[in-house]
């Protein structure tokens, strides 16, 4: 797996864009082969993407029509689907099924956060995905992770088999208070597990950035389109393994390969036009938070408040289109230690101490709706 880029296969290619699970299979075969071609090997799926459909693309697309030994494939048991033990083997076995392979390549425990982690404890998933390992059926094991780096740190320290993280890494989440994209990405580079990167375009936010911005860039990189910066920032980082792009057409497929064919990292004068792109997206946030934590000192409901606001404003950030979204998760997974934005008692101390006089109050209102609906 010496190339840099991952084909994503939780946004394929669709014959009706209003159904997720009508998968283009023409288009998705092309794009699989062209992949292929250009050198590239790591496939990215997981149970319940493409409304379950994904696993059986994956065999219709890839496995059935190319080598074995010609390609890698992951794919992943997540809690959501489990209830007791026999579970475990039943959505594997079945996913062996869908997919038609004998083994995996990467087998992930999908999504590790404050709240599944209990699930996946429980059902002494930890174990189970060793045995698998020893007994052949996979290669090598890893996990995908949204939360802090606290627990990342807690679960790599207990579970030293892990060979590989899965981690939200963009530019914009990057030094985000909610997200703690570089703090996790640190974490990893402590344990010396290499990371996978997943929403480095996060989502198609960062392929439609402020105007100004796209201008700059364009005129620094005439030929370079503007989701290249996001999966460039993200495969320069040292201990980056590999970029995951979701493309869900040709056009993005074969401007992706293009340039991480012969990979070149960002220069500097690249990563201060980052930093001018994160400043710019930033300036139009919802909430003009600072990040201080004045306002958590004397909270008595013990409300995260900046961190809250930094998924609120990057929740709104997100385009449209694309559907799930990560912050929800996170504020979940904050949640089990802090007070949820909807506990606030209206007691004011917070706005007394804000050194940017917000109405802070007002604006846990609009989180609360937001994200517990």
């Amino acid at each position: 797996m010496s190339k840099k880029l991952g084909f994503g296969l939780m946004r394929l290619p669709l014959k009706d864009e209003n159904d997720a699970g009508n998968v283009d299979f023409e288009e998705l075969n092309k794009m699989v082969d062209t992949f292929l071609e250009r050198g590239f090997t790591y496939f990215d799926t997981a149970w319940m993407y493409c409304k379950f459909k994904s696993e059986e693309a994956v065999k219709a697309c890839l496995v059935d029509r190319h080598p074995r030994d010609s390609f890698t494939l992951t794919t992943k048991l997540h809690h959501g689907f489990i209830k007791t033990k026999e579970d475990r083997d039943k959505i594997f076995n079945e996913q062996m099924r869908k997919t038609g392979v004998d083994y995996f390549d990467y087998y992930f425990i999908h999504d590790i956060n404050s709240h599944s982690i209990e699930v996946y404890e429980e059902l002494d998933c930890f174990n189970w995905l060793i045995q698998k390992k020893e007994s052949g059926l996979v290669k090598h094991i890893g996990f995908s992770f949204h939360d802090g780096p606290e627990l990342l740190d807690k679960v790599l320290s207990e579970h030293p088999e892990f060979e590989v993280v899965q981690l939200q890494i963009n530019y914009l989440d990057w030094n985000s208070a909610g997200v703690q994209s570089r703090k996790c990405y640190e974490v990893a580079c402590k344990h010396n597990k290499p990371v996978i990167v997943m929403e480095p375009v996060k989502g198609g936010t960062l392929a439609q950035i402020p105007e100004a911005m796209e201008n700059k860039m364009k005129a620094y990189h005439p030929d370079a389109s503007i989701p290249s910066w996001a999966i460039r920032f993200a495969a320069s980082l040292d201990n980056v393994k590999l970029v995951l792009s979701g493309m869900s057409n040709m056009d993005q497929l074969l401007d992706n390969t293009s340039y991480m064919q012969d990979f070149v990292p960002l220069n500097e004068d690249e990563y201060k036009l980052i930093d001018e792109a994160v400043e710019a997206i930033n300036a139009n946030i919802t909430v003009p938070c600072t990040g201080c934590s004045y306002c958590t000192e004397g909270c008595p409901m013990n409300i995260n408040i900046p961190k809250y606001f930094s998924l609120y404003n990057a929740d709104l950030q997100e385009v449209e289109t694309k559907g799930w979204t990560p912050q929800g998760e996170y504020y979940a997974n904050l949640t089990k230690t802090f007070g949820k934005a909807s506990d606030c008692i209206q007691c004011g101390q917070c706005e007394g101490v804000c050194p940017q006089h917000l109405t802070i109050i007002d604006y846990l209102q609009d989180v609360a709706s937001h994200f517990e609906g």
